[in-house]
């Protein structure tokens, strides 16, 4: 079990979190037969999760669908109550959802919205000022920063229905971080986004965390917000936590190999440069293949000296791949 850092951002131990789920049949008989005599079972969505985060970290919080990650955010925001364990948040239970811990924290879910559909994003602002009792200097020295950081000049009077999906979501950040939290729970903030918004996101997320120290717990889809925002991954699967460590390490254990890349002066074929390693590629002079991690120098000598090459790169491969071998055949990471 990891050490308990003192005056912890997020303090995590042994979270657990079971639902009782109705089994039934289908078909008009099997309705009859469950309203007379239902049948149950338990499923647990997350299984003794223990972690902790230090004011101001940012960490990404991977893992497949339906392996937890949601409903772990949910329950250090306080929507859900934990089946056992222990959850701390800046100081307070969230399951409490006590005014003062309300003020400290912010979960923004890209599914969802907070905005008044039919009215001006500028007035759901003013909701969210009154309901944080977010005084008028400090709203006003906000609204100039976020429109200036975020762009939302000239669409803010706007109603929220006739704005386009990059604007609501800005919006969006915008709202649900204007009464300045310290933690944010950030579940899959870019999901729609074209690349351009999805880095005007990044940016704005990366200013917040640097400008106001804030602790940042980042799901996503998009490895390039990971990659871009944390230096800590957190990985969980089935409910338990099974990689604790930094991107480097994870690509280390969660791949045997290293993707080699080539620039040829002499074009070869695949066949060819399938003595050397797997998933062989090539496009034209450019190809790639992977080698065991503990023969890369042997490999790579071997290729310098076979082959007409004019570039050589070796690099870990990218975290979308090690993710999709990780969970594709079920591996569990070596915890640390």
């Amino acid at each position: 079990m990891t050490a308990s850092i003192p005056d912890a951002a997020v303090h995590v131990r042994t979270l657990r979190k079971s639902y009782t789920v109705h089994d039934k049949e289908p078909g008009f008989m099997g309705s009859l037969r469950s309203f007379v005599r239902r049948k149950t079972h338990q499923v647990e969505a997350v299984r003794g999760v223990s972690f902790d985060l230090e004011p101001g970290e940012v960490v990404g919080f991977l893992g497949p669908n339906g392996a937890g990650k949601t409903t772990t955010l949910k329950m250090l925001s306080g929507l859900l109550h934990p089946s056992g364990g222990e959850v701390r948040v800046a100081g307070f239970e969230p399951r409490r959802r006590e005014a003062a811990f309300l003020k400290r924290i912010t979960l923004v879910m890209g599914q969802k919205q907070q905005l008044i559909w039919d009215l001006p994003a500028l007035d759901s602002f003013l909701v969210n000022q009154a309901i944080y009792e977010i005084p008028d200097a400090q709203y006003r020295a906000t609204m100039r920063e976020f429109t200036e950081v975020l762009g939302l000049e000239g669409i803010l009077k706007k109603q929220v229905r006739k704005l386009s999906l990059g604007e609501r979501m800005k919006c969006e950040l915008a709202a649900a971080l204007l009464h300045r939290p310290r933690v944010l729970f950030l579940d899959e903030p870019t999901i729609g986004l074209d690349v351009n918004m999805q880095e005007s996101v990044r940016a704005f997320i990366r200013d917040y965390n640097e400008r106001y120290g804030a602790t940042v717990i980042l799901t996503s889809h998009y490895m390039a917000d990971v990659t871009a925002l944390a230096r800590r991954i957190l990985v969980i699967d089935r409910g338990e936590l099974v990689f604790d460590g930094d991107l480097a390490h994870l690509a280390a254990q969660g791949s045997a190999g290293k993707t080699v890349r080539l620039q040829l002066r002499q074009p070869v074929t695949e066949a060819h440069l399938a003595r050397y390693g797997s998933d062989v590629r090539v496009d034209g002079l450019s190809a790639e293949l992977t080698v065991p991690r503990a023969e890369v120098s042997v490999r790579a000598a071997r290729l310098l000296a076979d082959l007409d090459v004019a570039d050589l790169t070796v690099e870990d491969p990218p975290i979308e791949q090690v993710m999709g071998q990780l969970f594709g055949r079920g591996r569990e990471v070596e915890r640390v």
